[in-house]
Order: structure tokens, then sequence, then C-alpha cells
């Protein structure tokens, strides 16, 4: 039995490497959280504490495949840390690629839509770097806005951001939203419904904001055509998507009359696709 901070972590560190490639970190992040401290202060100063009695349980938790995001209840995004639970998708750092595209084409940008805001990453990432701008969420679950709108509040967006309950399969759900819109943002689900995952992802993360049919195109072929009307003039839209999914988007959003860019991300795989009317 581990009698100090330092043994505990070097224990549960080793027991953890089967679930995760990043156990010591996972440890160490796990003991902090639990003594209620950062964890460069942790190793700096409590290494030959006591173990605190709640990390026995948070070790659980993560051999569980639970999510770190979730365990912790927070994750880094864009710079800015958001409050994550169960209820929304961990922000990932793929998606930042969607943010940065959206800040390029559009900086002059006044009114954002987020169609899944989910935790409200995209959405208030963007607005933190246009000041001039506001904008609105939207999300089916009324869970999830509840998240989007405390990390509206931590962040110090409540008054230029709202949080809104709309399902773009619902007829009219746009008509209450005020549009038309200079920037569009969409992370729909896209996984589709066959997908081997990995078990933090598919036992812990919302089923509802990950599947989207065999091909998992569903919500890209009901929210894509909706688009042209949702936009101002010289809008634009940017939807996360798939790595294998490029070709299938971007043929939607010509079918819609749509020109459409891709963009890649660090590794090179496609994971943006940039929209606007033709001229």
């Amino acid at each position: 039995m581990a009698d100090t901070v330092a043994q505990a972590i070097r224990a549960s560190a080793a027991a953890l490497e089967p679930v995760s490639i990043t156990a010591r970190a996972d440890a160490e992040h796990l003991m902090a959280h639990a003594l209620g401290v950062s964890r460069s202060d942790m190793l700096l100063r409590h290494m030959h504490a006591p173990v605190p009695d709640q990390f026995d349980a948070l070790v659980a938790r993560r051999m569980a495949h639970e999510p770190m995001a979730y365990i912790l209840g927070e994750e880094y995004f864009f710079g800015f840390m958001f409050k994550v639970t169960p209820a929304v998708l961990i922000p990932r750092p793929d998606s930042e690629v969607l943010v940065e595209a959206a800040l390029a084409a559009r900086p002059d940008a006044r009114r954002v839509l987020d169609c899944g805001t989910g935790s409200g990453a995209l959405l208030l990432a963007v607005l933190s770097n246009l000041g001039q701008a506001s904008g609105i969420g939207i999300d089916s679950s009324q869970a999830a806005l509840e998240v989007a709108r405390d990390n509206a509040v931590s962040l110090g967006l409540a008054d230029r951001a709202r949080m809104l309950l709309a399902d773009w399969n619902e007829p009219d759900w746009s008509r209450t939203l005020g549009g038309p819109f200079d920037l569009i943002l969409a992370n729909p689900p896209y996984v589709e419904t066959g997908a081997v995952l990995e078990p933090s992802v598919r036992a812990h993360e919302p089923a509802s904001a990950l599947f989207a049919g065999p091909d998992g195109l569903d919500d890209y072929r009901v929210l894509i055509p909706q688009v042209p009307r949702l936009l101002a003039p010289g809008g634009c839209a940017l939807f996360e998507i798939g790595a294998l999914q490029g070709d299938a988007v971007v043929g939607l959003a010509e079918r819609s009359d749509l020109s459409a860019t891709l963009h890649r991300d660090l590794a090179e795989r496609p994971r943006v696709v940039e929209m606007s009317p033709r001229s």
C-alpha cells in the first residue's frame, strides 16, 4: 500500500499502462485533482504528503476507460479551459482547425451560428477572438446547453453568446434564430453507426453527438442544404468532417450551390470543409 503521493503515483501509473498511453501523466493529473492543487504545485510541494482518500476512486474510473476530461471535469481547447461533462463531446485539438479557418475566413464577422454547440467550445473560441461579434449556439440537448452556458459565463462571454434548444431535423428550427449569419460553425455527428471506437469514446461520450447513420453523413445531408438561406452575403460555413468524408461532404456542398474548400489538420487529414455561396 502506498504511503505517499509519490509512491501512489508510481503504482497507479503502472496499473494504468494497459488503459492509457499517457499513464504517468494521467496518474499525476488525478492525484493533483484529488489534492486540489495544480500538477506543478503537486510535483514541487506535495510528493511526500499522504495519499488523499478519493485518489483510488479516481484511478478506478480511469481504469474503466472513463476519459480524463470527464473525471477532471475540464479540457483545454484553443488556449481556453472548458467545463465538460458526459453530456457533451470532449473538445479535441483537431477541431482547432475549424476555429482557425473561421477566423481567417471572416475576421470581420458580426453574427455567428454554431450548430451542435455541445460544450460551446467552437463558438466561444471564435467569439473570444472576434471582439465585435455575437453568436448563437444551438443544441438538441438541454444538458449540453447548460454546460455551454456555464462556459460562456466563465469566459466572460455570456453577454455575447446565447445558447438555444434547437434541432435541425425539425421543421422551422431556425425561424427564431434571427439570421442571417456571417459565420456558421458545425461539428455535427459524423461517425458511422458500426464504427469501431475506443472504449473511452463508445462507452462514455454521448452517442447522439457521435453517430449519424451507416455512412456517418445523415446530419450533413439535412443541414448543408439549409446553409444558403442561413448565410448573410459574403458569409461562409465551416463543417468538421471525418478523415474519409471530404469528397462526400464537398459533393453535398456543391449540390447545394455552395463552393467548397477543404482544410487539413496537422496530420494532413481532411478535417474541415469551408462553404460559401457561389458568386
